[in-house]
């Protein structure tokens, strides 16, 4: 039998929107449990994430899934050498049920919290049940993508906890675009996967459609075209907008082919991005997450950039784009590991910006 008894095992808890999860890590890079309810069918009806009624849930939901965890895995629960936990940024009283929680946790098993930043710990979702990464983390230093319902960053990444925001969406995020438009178009919320399913269709019926002979095909402008090279930032609001007035003007439209006219127009700025950044740098890695990152038309997409550029590209399984606790008790192993434990005073906070104050 071989020995396991240097294996460190650690909780994470993930509350920051309208996931709830748990999960419990095995060394960094493997996954034991993690269990997430969603609560898309809840927020539905009104087209978006109800922050009250997101806490609610999360109170509701916590209880039957750490149950759940400790009907299954009781042991490796009270082996946990650490709780990461989400403490930024997101919804505020959806933070505060996942920390408590993890507060109530530490009570029994005596062990540390770890507080961890939401955004950095998606790109840690690449480490999960991945061959590639056991006794390892990502090579630095890398670019780093982050495209979701709530942000559409790229950050330059040198170490653990040392990212510098190097492009930020000016208005709408990228997966907001796309529940917006699905609504323009009478689409089911979320937005995403159906507007790929339907962008899909028009382009698989259209086999004339090349992309470098896109222009003609698609009425909806390209945003921030002259964006000077030294920038990476987004901005999906214009085309939503051009989008609205489409519609408007266009009443018997084909909703199939607006959709692969938004989609094109939103990978459009992303691939022009990623270009720039991965120019900028010379970085040779290009680390990805979010849940806008399980498209997988996208994800072909970035892939022959990175091919084309000679950059190695990390991409989480669809599954864990969106969040959950593993990819929080992924990060919280790292940090974990540094003994770099964070004081948890006022760590509660809805604001994005957060690298300086770590």
């Amino acid at each position: 039998m071989p020995d396991n008894s240097n294996d460190i095992f650690g909780i994470g808890i993930e509350s920051s929107c309208d996931e709830t999860g748990i999960a419990i890590i095995k060394n960094g890079n493997e996954i034991i449990a993690n269990p997430v309810f969603s609560q898309i069918d809840l927020h539905k009806i009104y087209g978006g994430v109800v922050p009250e009624m997101a806490s609610r849930m999360h109170l509701e939901k916590f209880p039957a899934l750490l149950q759940e965890i400790l009907n299954q895995y009781r042991s490796e629960f009270n082996r946990a050498s650490y709780i990461a936990v989400t403490v930024r940024p997101g919804l505020t009283g959806s933070l505060l049920i996942g920390y408590y929680l993890a507060l109530g946790i530490k009570t029994v098993l005596k062990v540390p919290v770890i507080p961890i930043h939401h955004l950095e710990a998606h790109f840690y979702a690449n480490v999960l049940d991945n061959e590639l990464f056991k006794n390892k983390t990502l090579e630095y230093p890398f670019i780093g993508l982050l495209l979701s319902g709530g942000n559409s960053s790229i950050y330059k990444v040198s170490g653990l906890g040392k990212l510098e925001l190097i492009g930020d969406t000016l208005d709408d995020a990228c997966g907001e675009a796309y529940d917006k438009a699905a609504a323009l178009l009478g689409l089911d919320y979320p937005g995403g996967p159906e507007i790929e399913k339907r962008a899909k269709s028009f382009y698989e019926s259209n086999p004339e459609l090349k992309r470098g002979n896109i222009e003609t095909e698609n009425p909806l402008p390209k945003i921030l075209k002259d964006q000077n090279r030294n920038q990476c930032n987004f901005s999906f609001s214009g085309i939503k907008t051009a989008l609205y007035y489409f519609i408007r003007s266009n009443p018997d439209h084909d909703t199939d082919h607006l959709c692969w006219c938004f989609q094109e127009r939103v990978f459009d700025i992303i691939e022009r991005n990623v270009k720039h950044a991965l120019s900028l740098t010379k970085f040779k890695n290009l680390v990805t997450g979010g849940g806008v990152m399980s498209n997988q038309t996208l994800r072909k997409r970035i892939s022959s950039i990175c091919d084309e550029m000679g950059v190695k590209l990390y991409c989480p399984s669809p599954s864990l784009c969106t969040d959950n606790g593993a990819m929080i008790g992924a990060l919280g192993y790292y940090y974990f590991k540094e003994n770099v434990i964070y004081p948890h005073e006022n760590v509660i906070s809805s604001k994005t910006e957060f690298f300086s104050s770590y």
